[in-house]
């Protein structure tokens, strides 16, 4: 087995939620720490962290960003990181994998699973091997403590429920 660490130059961290129950709004993560120790090919049996600093949420929209960093979403002053640990991969095709691990926000834990594809591997220009995924799942952010919401005029709510997530990683060896 090998250690790689997510480039997070080269990566993206990604998440979209129902707004208003007629639209999405996207946002990603622009700072995190990830490491995965593993055979690229054969990703049974890896072990595979992440620790996202929750400050770093972007929505391209200020007054929601610090909406989400505050304690009515992720409490980030109390609640700094999100963290995931992988405790079962299970290979699924060629390059296709189920993962499922622990995943932590705004300190509940509940499991999360994944679907995760092994996009390859290559020899950047300064001769140094990466190696690339791309993963989704969905998680219901209520399961975690982050439950405010605002009723509509209309009916519905203004935030959904599911979040899902989306994960494009290149990898280089520690």
């Amino acid at each position: 087995m090998k250690k790689w660490t997510v480039d997070a130059a080269h990566s993206e961290i990604g998440f979209s939620v129902k707004h208003m129950m007629v639209s999405k709004v996207k946002g990603s993560f622009a700072s995190y720490d990830a490491t995965v120790e593993a055979d690229e090919t054969d990703l049974q049996g890896a072990l595979i962290d992440f620790k996202i600093d929750v400050a770093s949420i972007n929505t391209n929209n200020e007054d929601r960003d610090n909406h989400l960093r505050s304690a009515d979403f992720f409490d980030a002053e109390q609640y700094p990181h999100i963290t995931f640990n992988a405790n079962e991969i299970t290979k699924k095709g060629d390059d296709e994998y189920e993962l499922t691990g622990d995943l932590t926000m705004k300190g509940v834990t509940r499991p999360a699973t994944f679907e995760v594809e092994y996009g390859g591997k290559g020899v950047n220009p300064w001769g140094v091997e990466v190696v690339a995924f791309s993963g989704e799942g969905k998680v219901n952010r209520k399961d975690f403590g982050l439950t405010w919401n605002q009723t509509l005029e209309t009916g519905g709510v203004l935030v959904g429920e599911d979040i899902k997530i989306t994960l494009e990683l290149q990898a280089n060896p520690a």
